[in-house]
């Protein structure tokens, strides 16, 4: 299992108090059946926080056509998300495919524009060699689980997005994007992704950038700003997360 520094904003008593969490989690009575419809109580109220946001999201593309593209899945827990919130605000929408690009092995190709941050480094992010499979199966499970089940609507693309988008845009001439969601944080391949997709947005499509503005990975910012203007469009921070901004293109 990789061991990676994740991001953490809490002061000294919020993280203590997070390793408490922790064990009770893992010394929790509940039995497996029952911990799996409880797993709120072992949430924060951050982690909330971002169902909220992404149904923020979701509402603003419901009247129009287009798939949902994530760039940087990690583990996978936004695309499940979507899924759900797919399966809840339009479950007869067959074609709102979601699709995750993530080279599933962390950064690489990390510029000077990227900052110095303790969290830029090689690797970072990455997830067991195995993951991609595992993941495969649990996004199975819920495309199962809910409507529209026979329909498969949902893509895992291994690989470095910079190159992987452009081909399956290429492959798929008949996409519009109704939402991408950015959250690789580093600026080569934010900018690559941005320009590539740019040509499949519409108006009233929705780009959203995990780390705009943050301090510690200014390569996404410099990205958007090469790409797509800040006076262009409409920027709007998250009522939710503030830290979490989202582009509407008029």
């Amino acid at each position: 299992m990789h061991s990676y520094k994740l991001q953490i904003l809490g002061n000294k008593d919020q993280i203590q108090n997070r390793e408490r969490l922790i064990k009770l989690f893992h010394g929790t009575p509940l039995p497996d059946e029952h911990l799996m419809v409880n797993l709120g109580l072992y949430q924060r109220s951050s982690v909330v926080a971002k169902y909220f946001y992404l149904n923020e999201l979701y509402e603003k593309i419901l009247p129009i056509p287009g798939v949902i593209m994530e760039f940087g899945c990690w583990y996978g827990q936004t695309m499940v998300q979507l899924m759900a919130l797919r399966a809840m605000l339009e479950p007869y929408n067959s074609l709102r495919k979601i699709i995750g690009f993530d080279t599933f092995t962390g950064y690489r190709g990390i510029t000077k524009k990227d900052g110095t941050d303790t969290l830029i480094k090689n690797g970072q992010y990455g997830v067991p060699h195995e993951y991609y499979s595992y993941l495969t199966q649990l996004l199975d499970y819920h495309e199962r689980e809910n409507p529209m089940s026979h329909v498969k609507k949902y893509e895992l693309v291994k690989g470095d997005a910079a190159l992987t988008v452009k081909k399956y845009l290429k492959n798929n001439p008949q996409t519009v994007i109704s939402l991408a969601y950015f959250d690789m944080q580093l600026y080569k391949p934010t900018k690559a992704c941005l320009t590539a997709i740019l040509p499949y947005c519409m108006k009233g499509s929705v780009i959203a950038m995990d780390e705009l503005n943050a301090k510690e990975f200014p390569g996404e910012t410099t990205a958007l700003k090469e790409v797509v203007p800040l006076t262009k469009y409409p920027i709007y921070r998250s009522k939710f997360l503030p830290n979490r901004s989202y582009i509407v293109i008029t």
